[in-house]
């Protein structure tokens, strides 16, 4: 049975208000007194529950999520998700607001971080973009006291407590392994659909993607990739570019600017001779599948990724240890045959 605070008074032999102001370090307590509650503490191996006490005292947690402004719809699901989590606030005590950044701009994300630093939120969760300066100023936010969690594109070598994301090492190399399981003996090129070299989750998928790909597959030759900056417009135009390539057997398809991605291969792929690799499950990709313009999606849950950095932060904020085990994210492949 736990130690409680009546069983550290009477081994004290003080009050339950006495155990109470050392527990909460505030004054009017003896040294000597303190001293003997603290040795009870340490006696009984009493072990204080926070988040009961922050919900006795009414504690409200502001938390902030930083987010590229983006046109692509993982995105979007990723705002739909924060959303719902600023629907719960009442009952989870949190006081959530999202803050836009342009895509991919290393100076803007810097720009805002170092705004929060003076507002004095209890978390902060953001998209990173991976760069010196982006990791300088986290870096010096977390030397500060502010818990910081990276959301789907880590920031790796920097002081953040926590990456709310999946293994993008691994997602390249399920990636490569799908592809070229599906391509069998064919020969040929491959096309590589990106966002942009900037964020690490890009670069890392690629990573995994090239490695199995020279390892397993090498009579299949990946080309320069393209990056669409997540823009469905710009993703549209650079493939139906590369398209016409005659010998490109397969895409990969490792960022988002997915509806771009679909519309050009419905425009060139309409025997269906190509196959198709692409991340997140969205409205668009879920048709596509549907259809057999897309053959496997690789998937994040994205409510699984802002429930998780919500509860990494509040915990960081109480000091409490984080269940590594709950907040892993996994991985999930889609075919047009196990669709949820």
């Amino acid at each position: 049975m736990r130690p409680t605070v009546h069983d550290i008074a009477a081994a004290a032999g003080v009050s339950l208000a006495t155990v109470d102001r050392v527990l909460n370090q505030r004054p009017g307590v003896r040294h000597v007194t303190r001293e003997k509650v603290e040795t009870a503490i340490r006696e009984l191996g009493y072990v204080r529950d926070v988040a009961a006490a922050n919900l006795a005292k009414g504690r409200t947690y502001p938390l902030v999520f930083i987010l590229p402004a983006s046109d692509n719809s993982f995105m979007h699901g990723l705002n739909a998700e924060i959303r719902q989590a600023i629907l719960r606030s009442p009952a989870e005590r949190t006081d959530i607001r999202a803050i836009e950044v342009p895509a991919f701009d290393p100076a803007a994300l810097v720009g805002v971080l170092e705004g929060l630093s003076r507002e004095k939120p209890c978390g902060i969760a953001m998209v990173a973009t991976d760069a010196p300066e982006v990791r300088a100023v986290v870096d010096r936010l977390v030397h500060a006291g502010f818990p910081i969690v990276t959301l789907v594109s880590d920031l790796t070598g920097s002081l953040r407590h926590h990456y709310a994301g999946v293994d993008n090492i691994a997602a390249g190399r399920t990636a490569a392994r799908l592809l070229g399981r599906f391509l069998g003996p064919r020969k040929g090129k491959i096309a590589v659909l990106a966002g942009s070299m900037l964020v690490r989750d890009h670069r890392e998928r690629l990573e995994g993607f090239t490695s199995v790909m020279a390892e397993e597959f090498p009579d299949l030759a990946i080309l320069p990739v393209l990056e669409g900056r997540d823009d469905p417009e710009i993703a549209h135009m650079l493939v139906a570019k590369a398209l016409g390539n005659a010998d490109i057997v397969g895409v990969y398809s490792l960022g988002a600017g997915n509806r771009g991605l679909i519309r050009a291969l419905k425009e060139k792929a309409v025997d269906r001779t190509l196959t198709v690799i692409a991340h997140e499950l969205t409205a668009h990709t879920r048709a596509a599948l549907i259809d057999n313009t897309i053959d496997a999606i690789l998937n994040q849950n994205a409510g699984h990724e802002v429930r998780s950095a919500i509860r990494v932060l509040k915990a960081k904020a109480d000091g409490l240890a984080v269940i590594e085990a709950q907040e892993r994210i996994r991985l999930d492949i889609f075919l047009k045959d196990n669709l949820p």
